[in-house]
């Protein structure tokens, strides 16, 4: 049987080739898939930054620790405690501390005391330090010089020295503050301006250094300090304060570094974006590969049927096929690996230059992914193999050479049962989440998963419907008809791949669309307001005075926090807040309730959501506020989850530590808009001010993705362009190995009289019609993904329409159309380039 394969694989060379195309590149996208998937489970461990030369570090509590039947459960808090004015006087006992506070002074600019730059180390590359309330120090990622004003939220500042990170290396090691001023002095006392010996700049932040006073002015609270004092002594100190601090130490230390788990955090989002991806690639490689497997064994059906003339048994028709697919599949699984290794580098550099990743993200040796990608693909094409010769194999000699000439039954019975099996479970799966969780098709990878099964069950059914749509798009006694719907297996095969690329680009980009739309709509709805204030570093209580003076406006500050409850005694559950004056927030926004009032909203109550366990308006629920604190509150009031933006409400005194970010303001009657506006503006300087509407487009887009959300649209990219990568891969191996069978069927056109063109349009025209048919049955699983979903958004009382991504599926369509005509004409007119019965 292996010679026979051999001898068979050079013969049919051509059928053989689209197969090894096939599967080589499904194996190698599988295998980018695994090898950047595999470097973005475990991140490397950082070091300290901003305290990398700090002897002992003590920061206030800032995880909460629930206890459960089951164990603790922790959630981090959203407002970390400060360290409690006794615990400070106990440790400056020990020893020398010193206060960090961190302040947000610009949209990507940070304060700290200039006391704090020691523990970096920092050391000046110009100018002095700071002195007065309005002189700053600036890091040299700042890009600011000396003698430079620069505008704050706090107000305008002078900076009056430039500063860099050096690395000296004995001050790191020493761990003492004695050493550190040492190395900082050195360091000054040879740098002018440029880098001598080890400093280096590290530029992990851009900040600006205040005197120590100013600083305690506008960041009174401080969450963690340094203490020069044993790490044993300053340990005992805090245990016996029992506030819950941390003593860091060594490694430790980046735990005070501004949000020290994004890399766990960035390789999470790493994780999705992959994961998703690797599964969509999976299906579209396993989906086209099976396909064209599948289409190549149909099409030696008269082979086969000469061998089983000649005496073959329907096992040795099987383990040929099996043979001639196991040198098939070897081969081209191990180029497909070797092409990966070469492919998941440059996919590594894509999304590190498009800042999804961080910098340090690379890929790693890894070998499992490369023996996953090899077996996959090995398995994918004996499977495909053995589920297309099957049918072959069973047949008798002359059924065989009979089915040879025309496609009798293209849907066999265990195709139609698995098809309606597929489509059975999606529809009761679909109705069962409707009944029981709609908002779970909110869900990103919900509405990216669930349109695999619908497609997969249209595909296996695309026989049975492709007929009658062909039908529907041609008009009758048309040539083309009767060849495309002949010739089922073909149409079938070529319609797939356009099935699949249709399908996926309207499902994933319409239910983005519809739920971004959605959003917008309930954004759109709740907020009354005529402008919007906002302020990523926070308002503070006297901007919030004079924006509460301003003439004709009024005005409703709120404040971002969180809550957590702990649901069914086991999981601690954590929803976003917003602290508000419920007078207030009346007059400028419309809360959607189910329940309740929002006047009833009081210190002693919360306002919860749907999707809260217990939401019954009146019943005592136990939560823990942003800061830790444990609190018994009623229920005023009950939200619909809607799109799941509606989170919680609760007044200030619910929420300290929680910086007021956004301000509504309405303009009351009679008093003008632009003399109102430019109130505001003047007493909030640096907040950003904008109307309702724009505002509204720059937070909830109506559709496409939101600013913030690079990954979604990164990870959507990358699945469409490889569901076209494979459409086109598909299209061009099917048409160049039915062309090679249709070679005497062209001929006899010739010879009946038509011309070299007539032929060649009606193959182009053949194609079209084909991708005509594979786009509606996209069209019709996007119709009924993004029904599903709108649906889900009714049961959650949103209501918006329905988001078709018609830009997108046009281009889509149109270049499956030209793929497909491409790959059908070239190879027909190769075909034809010889004289036909004597004659040109």
């Amino acid at each position: 049987m292996l010679t026979l394969a051999l001898r068979t694989l050079r013969c049919r060379w051509t059928t053989f080739t689209g197969s090894f195309v096939a599967l080589s590149l499904g194996v190698a996208l599988l295998t980018v898939m695994g090898l950047t998937l595999a470097s973005s489970l475990d991140a490397p461990e950082r070091a300290p930054e901003r305290f990398a030369a700090a002897p002992v570090v003590v920061r206030g509590a800032d995880t909460l620790r629930v206890p459960t039947p089951i164990g603790d459960r922790t959630q981090p808090l959203a407002h970390p405690r400060p360290i409690p004015p006794e615990t400070v006087a106990a440790l400056r006992k020990l020893g020398r501390v010193t206060q960090d506070r961190t302040f947000a002074v610009g949209d990507d600019l940070i304060g700290h005391p200039w006391s704090t730059a020691a523990f970096a180390p920092y050391h000046l590359t110009s100018g002095r330090p700071p002195r007065g309330a309005d002189e700053v120090v600036a890091t040299t990622g700042a890009g600011t010089a000396v003698g430079e004003r620069l505008r704050t939220a706090h107000g305008t500042v002078r900076v009056v020295g430039t500063a860099r990170v050096a690395d000296t290396g004995r001050a790191v090691d020493a761990g003492r503050a004695a050493d550190v001023a040492r190395a900082v002095g050195a360091a000054r006392e040879v740098d002018a301006g440029r880098s001598v010996g080890a400093a280096r700049s590290l530029g992990f932040e851009r900040a600006l250094f205040y005197t120590d006073a100013r600083a305690a002015e506008l960041a009174p609270a401080s969450t963690q300090l340094v203490v020069d004092a044993a790490p044993e002594a300053v340990r005992r100190v805090v245990a016996s304060s029992r506030t819950g601090a941390r003593v860091l130490v060594g490694a430790e230390r980046r735990l005070a570094d501004a949000d020290p788990d994004r890399d766990a955090e960035a390789l999470t989002t790493l994780n999705a974006l992959f994961g998703t991806a690797g599964g969509v690639t999976g299906f579209v490689s396993v989906f086209v590969v099976a396909s064209t497997f599948a289409f190549a064994v149909a099409q030696r059906r008269r082979e086969f049927g000469l061998l089983r003339t000649a005496g073959a048994t329907p096992g040795q028709i099987r383990r040929t096929v099996l043979a001639e697919a196991l040198l098939v599949g070897v081969l081209a699984s191990a180029a497909g690996c070797a092409l990966g290794s070469y492919g998941a580098p440059w996919l590594a550099d894509r999304v590190v230059e498009g800042g999804v990743a961080p910098d340090w993200f690379t890929i790693g040796d890894h070998v499992w992914p490369y023996q996953i990608a090899f077996w996959t693909g090995l398995s994918v094409a004996l499977c495909g193999a053995t589920a297309a010769s099957w049918r072959a194999g069973r047949t008798a000699p002359t059924q065989a050479l009979r089915e040879a000439s025309a496609d009798e039954q293209p849907l066999t019975r265990a195709r139609l049962l698995c098809g309606a099996a597929l489509l059975l479970t999606a529809a009761v799966t679909l109705a069962a989440t409707l009944l029981t969780d709609p908002g779970d098709l909110l869900h990103r990878k919900t509405y990216t998963s669930r349109p695999l099964l619908l497609i997969t069950a249209t595909a296996l059914l695309s026989p049975l419907l492709v007929r009658p749509l062909i039908r529907l798009l041609t008009p009758r006694g048309m040539l083309v008809r009767a060849n495309t719907t002949t010739s089922l297996r073909r149409t079938a095969a070529l319609a797939a791949p356009v099935l699949v690329t249709v399908a996926l680009t309207g499902s994933l980009l319409g239910a983005t669309a519809t739920l971004n739309a959605a959003r917008a709509t309930e954004a759109r709805e709740r907020t009354r307001a005529d402008y919007v204030l906002t302020s990523a570093t926070g308002l503070d209580a006297r901007t919030l005075d004079r924006l509460r003076a301003v003439r004709g406006a009024e005005v409703s500050p709120t404040a971002s926090s969180e809550v957590y409850v702990l649901e069914e005694g086991v999981a601690l559950v954590k929803s976003e807040a917003r602290a508000a004056d419920p007078g207030r927030l009346a007059r400028t926004t419309s809360v959607p309730l189910t329940a309740g009032r929002l006047s009833d909203l009081s210190d002693d109550s919360i306002i919860v959501n749907e999707e809260w366990a217990q939401h019954e308006v009146g019943d005592h629920v136990t939560v823990w506020l942003g800061d830790g604190t444990r609190r018994s509150l009623r229920i005023a009031a009950v939200m619909p989850v809607g799109t799941g933006d509606n989170g919680v409400y609760v007044t200030p005194a619910n929420a300290r530590g929680a910086l007021v970010d956004r301000v509504e303001v309405s303009v009351r009657e009679g008093a003008e808009a632009t003399t109102v506006r430019a109130a505001l503006r003047s007493a909030a300087p640096g907040a950003t001010l904008l109307t309702r509407d724009a505002w509204l487009a720059a937070t909830y887009p109506a559709t496409g993705f939101t600013t913030a959300d690079a990954t979604t649209r990164l990870g959507y990219l990358l699945v469409l362009g490889i569901a076209l990568l494979y459409t086109a891969i598909s299209l061009a191996n099917t048409l160049l190995m039915a062309t090679s069978d249709r070679t005497r069927e062209l001929t006899a056109l010739r010879l009946a009289g038509a011309t070299h063109t007539q032929v060649l349009r009606l193959v182009a025209l053949e194609s079209l019609t084909v991708v005509a048919a594979g786009a509606v049955l996209g069209l019709l699983v996007t119709a009924l993904n993004l029904t599903g979903m709108w649906t889900a958004l009714g049961l959650q009382s949103v209501r918006s329409p329905i988001h078709v991504p018609w830009p997108e599926l046009g281009a889509t369509t149109a270049a499956c159309a030209v793929l497909a005509v491409v790959a059908a004409v070239i190879p027909a007119g190769l075909a034809l380039r010889g004289p036909v019965g004597g004659r040109r």
